[in-house]
C-alpha cells in the first residue's frame, strides 16, 4: 500500500522536464561539436589520457537534473519539497529492495538479449578507454555512474515528470509506464530498451510506494553498483 504523498503535484513539472532535456542535448551538440575534429589523428593503440575530458562527458547529464532543480527553485517550494530528496529510513528499505529487482531484470533480459544481439559496444568501455586506465579519473567517473547519475535522471524522470503527469491526474500505473518508457529511450541504446523499460519499473516502483524521489534514487543507485564497480576494476 502507498503511503501518502509527501511531494505536491507540480504544475511546472513539464517545463522542468523540457528545462533539463534541453540543457543535456545542447550541452551534447557542443561538446559533439567542440571535439568532432580532435581526435583524428589518435592513435586507437596508445590512446592518450583524456581524464579531464571524461568529466566533460558527464556534463549533460548533470544538466538533466539541474533543469528540474532550477525551476523547483523558480516555481515550487524548492527540490526537496516538492520531490522529497532527503531519504529516510522508508525509502533506503524500498528503495534497496526495488534496486535489486531491478538488477534481476536486467540479470535476466540482459541474457536474452545478449543471445540476440552481439555486438553491445558498452558505454562504460568508452568511459573507460578516455579515462586512459588511471585511477583517480576511474574512481570519478564511478561514483558519478554509482550516485550523480541516479540523482539527475531520477530528478528529470521521477521528479519534474512524474510530478506533471501527477497534476494532470494521469493514473498512477499509467504513470509508472510512462516515466519507466521515458526512462528507457533516454539513455539511447536500442538494444537494451525492453531491459531498461522493465528496469524503469522496478526502480519508479519505489517512487510509487513512498511517494518520494529519494527512494528511486536510492533504487537507482543500488541498481548502478556493479557497472560502477565494473567501470572501476575492468578498465583499471
Amino acid at each position: 500500500m502507498a503511503e501518502r504523498q509527501d511531494t505536491g503535484r507540480a504544475h511546472w513539472g513539464f517545463l522542468a522536464l523540457f528545462a533539463g532535456l534541453g540543457g543535456y542535448h545542447l550541452a551534447t551538440l557542443v561538446f559533439t561539436a567542440v571535439t568532432a575534429d580532435r581526435f583524428a589523428e589518435v592513435d586507437v593503440t596508445d590512446p592518450p589520457v583524456l581524464g579531464p575530458l571524461l568529466l566533460l562527458v558527464f556534463l549533460p547529464n548533470v544538466l538533466l537534473g539541474l533543469g528540474p532543480v532550477v525551476v523547483s527553485r523558480w516555481r515550487g517550494d524548492g527540490p526537496e519539497r516538492d520531490f522529497g530528496l532527503v531519504p529516510r529510513a522508508r525509502d533506503i528499505k524500498v528503495g534497496l529492495a526495488c534496486g535489486g529487482l531491478s538488477l534481476l531484470f536486467a540479470w535476466v533480459l540482459g541474457v536474452v538479449l545478449l543471445r540476440i544481439n552481439r555486438d553491445t559496444g558498452s558505454s562504460l568501455e568508452r568511459i573507460g578507454a578516455l579515462s586512459g586506465g588511471q585511477s583517480v579519473w576511474l574512481a570519478c567517473a564511478a561514483l558519478f555512474v554509482f550516485l550523480g547519475a541516479p540523482l539527475t535522471e531520477e530528478l528529470l524522470t521521477r521528479g519534474a515528470l512524474w510530478s506533471a503527469l501527477e497534476h494532470y491526474k494521469v493514473p498512477r500505473y499509467a504513470i509508472l509506464g510512462l516515466t519507466a518508457l521515458i526512462f528507457a529511450f533516454l539513455h539511447e541504446e536500442s538494444w537494451r530498451t525492453i531491459s531498461l523499460f522493465a528496469q524503469g519499473l522496478a526502480i519508479g516502483a519505489a517512487r510509487m510506494i513512498t511517494g518520494r524521489v529519494a527512494a528511486s534514487v536510492v533504487a537507482h543507485a543500488a541498481n548502478n553498483l556493479l557497472p560502477a564497480v565494473y567501470l572501476y576494476v575492468g578498465a583499471s
